[in-house]
């Protein structure tokens, strides 16, 4: 399956195909995989993520998906690549991981079906939606600081095409260890069917990331820890956990919490005390 790559390359942005371990770009210069600078694979206009699917998560939140999805917005300022730096802002504690399966559309589509969706697709990527907790009480409509705070939408390390994303494992890892254990085969709704969905009154243009939904067992991480979301036939995204430099402003909007929502949402619907806030630690 061809795998394509976005680069830092001399100081500019270069398209490169994987060739075994080294990356080729289109005037022949070739990079070590492992010496490259990663860029996100693909230059959105936009990112649009679905709340749940898996039913894995379902059930260890033990609630009921409604009929259909329902989906909120990543903003581009959020994206990051493979060996990026996700930030975890100083005054917070609740980052989580979710490792997913990212669509890449590549034609413009509107108004198709299902059945017609894969020919607008372009191929897949990995990504890891991770959730910044401490803002759900304010956000929890729009997601919009809980899921588009900055470095929070890292994908990669290439985009692959041809691929069929039936029966694939997806699995996450932190520190080596894995913490997320999934497959395609337990999604509510498939990559077509999400993509017709959007395209119903969202124009995709070529470029644009739906992001599928995650397994169970998203937990928090923190400042030092590495995190690799491992898709079957797309490779490991990888990226490590760093403190901002600096804190969130207390003179303006809203603050992190630790409330029982907070609490239940970070730590998982199997954790003891759900919907109980714990003692002050």
């Amino acid at each position: 399956m061809p795998e394509y790559r976005r680069i830092l390359l001399d100081g500019a942005a270069v398209e490169t195909v994987r060739e075994g371990d080294e990356l080729v770009a289109g005037d022949g210069r070739r990079v070590a995989i492992e010496d490259a600078r990663h860029l996100p694979p693909v230059v959105p206009s936009k990112v649009i993520a679905v709340h749940l699917n898996h039913r894995s998560r379902v059930d260890e939140f033990r609630i009921d998906l409604p009929d259909t999805p329902t989906y909120f917005h990543k903003p581009t300022s959020a994206l990051n690549s493979h060996k990026g730096a996700i930030v975890r802002p100083e005054g917070c504690t609740w980052l989580n991981y979710e490792g997913e399966v990212a669509i890449v559309i590549g034609r413009t589509a509107r108004n198709i079906s299902p059945e017609e969706a894969g020919d607008y697709i372009a191929g897949y990527t990995v990504a890891n939606d991770y959730g910044l907790h401490d803002f759900r009480d304010t956000d929890a409509g729009s997601m919009l600081r809980v899921k588009g705070s900055d470095t929070l939408c890292p994908l990669g390390p290439g985009l692959v095409t041809d691929w069929d994303f039936r029966g694939k494992k997806l699995r996450t890892y932190v520190n080596g260890e894995v913490v997320q254990d999934g497959s395609t085969d337990e999604m509510t709704w498939d990559m077509h069917y999400l993509v017709a969905d959007i395209a119903r009154t969202i124009t995709l243009y070529p470029g644009d990331v739906l992001l599928s939904g995650t397994p169970a067992n998203s937990r928090p991480v923190q400042p030092g820890d590495v995190v690799e979301v491992e898709v079957e036939g797309l490779g490991r995204l990888t990226n490590h956990i760093v403190t901002g430099p600096t804190p969130i402003r207390t003179d303006v909007g809203a603050q992190p919490t630790e409330s029982e929502e907070v609490l239940s949402t970070a730590l998982g619907g199997d954790w003891e005390f759900r919907g109980i806030r714990p003692p002050k630690r």
